[in-house]
């Protein structure tokens, strides 16, 4: 069945893999993806939704570089919402909820569509292995299946232990057996691995739900996308509610932790810190009375619901009883409960800036495998390991983004750099230069990059450009178009800005805080030059921002510039730490495991001093 070679097989077919298999293939390699259950392929294994806090950027962040997460979330959306829109651009995140069968089914048609992607249903259970390179992978059946390059994506399947109450049993999702045999083998070629879990809430039947007792909860008026492409914009949206649980819900709940796995010692791996289940919350929190539920619709006709914030692994039994005394909630049906599950990962400080593991050349770690929890995160990671593993195996220069040029920058060097001891999530706090990273230019700081390796389409660059030449030219427009005080001080005291006595460049006047977009409009020679050149939204966006904000946007370029010059010092490959004696014993420990490959890299490791970076820099001759 399978007499020729790969150039790159990937391992699993949830966000990552997909993720992983598309990039692959559209850069030219022959691509196999192999996964347990081919219905599978895209599956939101958890909530059903995309984006938020930090995670919408690193959608659009896939999006320019031609992953196709954006696209996908584009065409099954059923609701979106800009969040932090009240805050500055930097925190503006896109979110949309999704029809989950739709996003599965599109993100099949979408591989299928998609020119050298062969596919091939069955576990995963060892890897070849020739010296210290991976040559291919074996299948459960005993198919040894050859490649050049392995990118594992095994999601919670890695040995996975499902936990409801004091009930266990093996799987990697409700309803699907759990992977075995390839842990064990990588620990035998010396990689150290560990034990996470994540959880889920139950299931419901929206037809038993009172939603007059909540509070409704609508998408934008004027709804956005994630992709920078011309795919579908919501007209009609589904919409979601709120309510809360209650002291009572909390009493109910407690009398249950006694046969709680999370309580009485079953479970012993960490939990996601920033997604804690009920239990944890009414245990950690214990002087609220109340806390937010988020009831979603899974999709256009289903009416299956996901109770968003009552992720649990309790007795199904007290899962039910509790959630019954939830307002809105007292006739629930259950489609199935909640429930907990413990899987492998491996420390990515055993990894390199591409995502290729140090020990074995050519295999790749991407997604939950490495530590890290939401679609969002593993789907960022797969596209980055698939480009990485093409260019590697056609002995081209590996693709990696600095953290001053992309949220996935910050996660993957977060990751190599400091490890991770619990599920890691991504937030616009974990960015030092997020005004950098904003979600409405991911395509002008990346589509051209990933177009210079042969991943972004001809279309998304002329896209991009003629984005930034409009905006651009809008800019300059505002900067040597001036103003009379009779056109701009009734404006200015329409939202209480001080007057102006003499005429300005209306750069001067639009850099005012309290000063819109909409408020320039209402100058004609603005308004005039917007139609004439027939500028869309993106563009007027775009030179808002640019406006408003350049003195923070130049001031983090500075400061990105300043960390360049440390990340241009390299560290020697196999340098000796040890010879350093004025290295503090924690700084060498530290330097030794994770041999960072420059100064600045070094800098950001947990326990490495500025003394310690000082040291380097002198033995550098710097």
């Amino acid at each position: 069945m399978f007499e020729k070679e790969y150039d790159v097989i990937v391992v699993g077919g949830g966000h990552a893999g997909a993720e992983a298999a598309a990039a692959a293939a559209n850069m030219g390699s022959s691509t196999l993806l192999v996964t347990m259950n081919l219905q599978n392929i895209g599956q939101m294994s958890c909530n059903p939704a995309m984006g938020g806090i930090a995670k919408g950027q690193i959608v659009r962040e896939i999006d320019a570089l031609g992953g196709y997460s954006g696209i996908i979330t584009d065409k099954s959306a059923i609701q979106f919402k800009m969040l932090n829109k009240s805050k500055g651009p930097a925190m503006w995140s896109p979110r949309a909820q999704n029809d989950r069968m739709r996003f599965a089914e599109e993100w099949r048609l979408a591989l299928e569509d998609t020119p050298n992607v062969d596919f091939y249903q069955e576990m995963v259970s060892g890897l070849l292995v020739k010296g210290n390179r991976i040559v291919g992978v074996r299948t459960s059946l005993g198919v040894d299946i050859k490649s050049k390059a392995v990118v594992l994506t095994n999601g919670t399947f890695l040995n996975g232990l499902i936990h409801i109450g004091e009930k266990q049993f093996g799987g990697g999702r409700a309803g699907e057996r759990a992977a075995t045999g390839i842990t064990e083998q990588l620990v035998d070629f010396g990689f150290d691995s560990g034990r996470m879990k994540t959880g889920t809430p139950p299931r419901v039947d929206g037809r038993s739900l009172d939603y007059s007792k909540m509070i409704l909860q609508p998408g934008d008026e004027n709804p956005e996308k994630f992709s920078y492409l011309k795919t579908p914009i919501l007209t009609e949206q589904r919409d979601c509610h709120m309510t809360h649980t209650s002291a009572l819900v909390h009493d109910l709940l407690r009398e249950g932790f006694d046969r709680s796995p999370m309580f009485n010692g079953r479970i012993k791996s960490i939990g996601p810190r920033y997604c804690p289940s009920i239990e944890d919350k009414i245990n950690r929190f214990a002087d609220k009375d109340s806390h937010q539920i988020f009831v979603e619709p899974e999709g256009w006709n289903t009416v299956e619901v996901y109770v968003n914030g009552f992720s649990t692994s309790l007795p199904e039994d007290v899962q039910y009883t509790a959630l019954k005394s939830v307002k809105g909630f007292e006739n629930v049906k259950f489609f199935r409960p909640g429930y907990a599950i413990e899987y492998d990962y491996f420390p990515p400080t055993q990894l390199k800036h591409t995502l290729e593991t140090k020990l074995i050349d050519n295999l790749y770690f991407a997604g939950q495998i490495n530590g890290t929890t939401g679609y969002e995160e593993a789907a960022s990671q797969g596209l980055m390991a698939g480009i990485n593993a093409h260019l590697k195996i056609n002995e081209k220069e590996s693709f990696i983004l600095k953290r001053d040029e992309a949220y996935i920058g910050v996660l993957i060097d977060d990751l190599i750099t400091k490890g991770t001891e619990e599920p890691y999530r991504m937030f616009t706090s974990r960015a030092e230069y997020r005004t950098l990273l904003r979600q409405d230019n991911a395509d002008l700081r990346l589509t051209p990059r990933s177009f210079e390796i042969g991943l972004a389409t001809k279309e998304r660059i002329e896209r991009m450009e003629k984005k930034q030449k409009e905006s651009d030219s809008f800019i300059n427009f505002f900067r040597k178009t001036s103003f009379t005080p009779e056109e701009i001080n009734p404006i200015l005291e329409s939202v209480s800005s001080a007057t102006v006595r003499q005429s300005d460049k209306l750069f001067k006047v639009f850099s005012r805080p309290k000063v819109t977009m909409e408020h320039m409009l209402q100058l004609d020679a603005v308004s005039d030059f917007v139609k004439e050149n027939e500028f869309n939204s993106e563009v007027l966006e775009q030179a808002e921002i640019q406006v408003k904000y350049s003195g923070y946007i130049e001031k983090e370029k500075n400061n990105a510039d300043k960390l360049h010059r440390l990340e241009n010092v390299k560290i020697p490959d196999g340098f000796d730490y040890s010879k350093l004696k004025s290295l503090s014993y924690e700084a060498k420990e530290k330097l030794e495991a994770i041999r960072p490959v420059t100064i600045s890299q070094a800098s950001r490791i947990s326990g490495v001093s500025p003394a310690d970076v000082s040291v380097l820099l002198v033995f550098l001759g710097r």
